[in-house]
Formats: structure tokens, C-alpha cells, sequence
């Protein structure tokens, strides 16, 4: 049983953020990303994804499979993935990003994995998973795919979300570290799109690429705020 907690993201919070044990999934989460989709995918997640043999895997299980089959390089998921020029909406994205105010910000992620969540004629506003350690990213993502337009967690399977639906509860406290805004003219790829059988192997990815600090002054940061 989910256990719902209270937490806000307030106006003057909105204006700063600009960036540029292990957890086990649920049976039911488990098997619904287990589940294979169609189309160009990317020949490294997707041998992840095939070993799962489309049952529930564990989080260790994912992890130790990405270990066997090594980090992949950050160009590669970006070439071997179906991509455009614009966000996919629903789904979780990867690109490269070089923030505009990069010598004001604390530190900034030049890989990010985004799910956009709100679209502004100059950008939009995403969750970033990479701010979180490993198990948090694993329990945000629980939450997110309560908000899949369907079961069948394929190519037509989005997630029908608004920074005001997920603020909230559990949700909005897990994902206060990771809202970033991405501005338009400063993304230096195109977008490589997650399909929702992706998720839980991209998610799990040692893929970010963080300036001006570590991976783990990140998330100690992260943790902080939540």
C-alpha cells in the first residue's frame, strides 16, 4: 500500500530551476514494462529488455543486467533510438543540453531523461530522473505509470500528465529535485524517444552526465529537498 505524503512546489521555487537496500518493482509494474513495443529501438536497451523475457524483474535483477552488458555510450542511444527535433510528450526522452546559464547553476546534467510536463513557446518544463539515486527514480517512476493512458505499456501507451496533477502527494514530493526548465535553443541533440517498455531499463541507466559536481553531491542535494 502506497503511503501518500504532502509536499509543494511553490512560484519563487519555479523561477530557480533552470538547467539545462535496492527497490523491488511491483509485480504488476514489473510486468507491464516487461512488455515489448514496436519500431527502432535502441540495440542496447532493448537486449536488456529481451532478457527480461517479459517477466517481473527486480530492480537488482535490471541492474546487474546493465552491469553484465556494460554502459552504454550516451551518442549511442541517442543514434539507435527513434528521434525528432521536438520532445516526445508522455514519454521519457534522452538528449543532449547545454544549459543558457550554465556559470550561474550550482551544477546541471548534460544528458538529461526527461519527461516533459509542461510545453512554453520557448522550451518546456520536464522531470529529470537523473537527480534522483537509484531506488527514488524507481519509486517517482511507480508513480508516473499510474498515469499511462493504458495497460498495454507499448508505442501507444503515454503518460497523460501536468506539473499540477503530480504535484501532490507522494509524487510531487519525489519529483521536487528533478523539475528542470529546458530552453529550445539549447538543446544540442534531436530527442530520443522511451516507448514505455523502455522505462524501466533507461531509468536504471548510469547514463547522466553531470558538470560542476558529482553524481553523488547531486543526489545528496536531491535527497535534501525531499
Amino acid at each position: 500500500m502506497k503511503t501518500i505524503l504532502i509536499s509543494r512546489i511553490n512560484n519563487n521555487d519555479m523561477a530557480k530551476i533552470e538547467t539545462g537496500p535496492f527497490t523491488t518493482l511491483s509485480e504488476g509494474m514489473g510486468s507491464k514494462l516487461s512488455s515489448l513495443s514496436e519500431g527502432k529501438k535502441s540495440a542496447y536497451i532493448q537486449s536488456v529488455v529481451d532478457a527480461a523475457g517479459g517477466r517481473p524483474r527486480s530492480t537488482e535483477w535490471y541492474r546487474e543486467k546493465i552491469k553484465e552488458f556494460g554502459t552504454p555510450k550516451s551518442q549511442q542511444l541517442i543514434r539507435d533510438g527513434k528521434k525528432q527535433s521536438r520532445p516526445f510528450y508522455g514519454l521519457l526522452n534522452m538528449f543532449f543540453y547545454a544549459p543558457k546559464h550554465a556559470k550561474k547553476l550550482p551544477y546541471y546534467d548534460t544528458f538529461p531523461l526527461v519527461l516533459p510536463i509542461e510545453k512554453y513557446s520557448d522550451g518546456f518544463l520536464g522531470i529529470n530522473m537523473h537527480y534522483l539515486p537509484i531506488p527514488l527514480r524507481i519509486k517517482l517512476l511507480d508513480q508516473l505509470v499510474d498515469y499511462s493512458n493504458n495497460t498495454k505499456f507499448d508505442v501507444t501507451t503515454k503518460l497523460i500528465v501536468t506539473y499540477k496533477k503530480l504535484n501532490k502527494g507522494l509524487t510531487g514530493k519525489l519529483m521536487k529535485p528533478t523539475i528542470h526548465r529546458y530552453l529550445a535553443g539549447y538543446t544540442k541533440s534531436q530527442f530520443r524517444r522511451i516507448d514505455a517498455d523502455e522505462f524501466t531499463v533507461a531509468t536504471l541507466l548510469p547514463v547522466a552526465r553531470f558538470k560542476k559536481a558529482t553524481t553523488s553531491e547531486v543526489w545528496k542535494e536531491s535527497r535534501s529537498m525531499i
